[in-house]
């Protein structure tokens, strides 16, 4: 058996059953995924988007405290946060279409 998401230092049990709405359901399968594919699946499954959580996740996979990132660093994965973001989260998509986008029936940006 896979190690739960919530053994990934800094995401707890909310994040591990976000990830599991997400279909993301072990650690192994998150550190695969990445930090920017899963935040995406994340926000398609209906997580409100934030950046703190975005870079909470970049930084638990990188095994660092989720305070730590900041300056240069914080700025960019600020940019990379807008642009998943604005990929990924439709405001106006209700639970319906935003499982109809997880499981593939509708085209990306429909």
């Amino acid at each position: 058996m896979s190690d739960p998401v919530s053994s990934i230092r800094n995401l707890g049990p909310a994040y591990e059953a976000a990830c599991a709405d997400a279909g993301i359901m072990s650690a192994d399968a998150l550190r695969r995924i990445g930090a920017d594919a899963a935040y995406a699946r994340l926000l398609r499954a209906g997580t409100k988007p934030h950046f703190i959580g975005y870079y909470v996740l970049v930084m638990a996979l990188q095994n660092r405290p989720w305070n730590d990132c900041q300056g240069e660093e914080k700025k960019a994965l600020r940019k990379r946060f807008d642009a998943i973001r604005a990929e990924a989260f439709d405001e106006n998509a209700d639970a319906f279409e935003r499982m109809m986008d997880q499981i593939g029936v509708r085209p990306p940006g429909v």
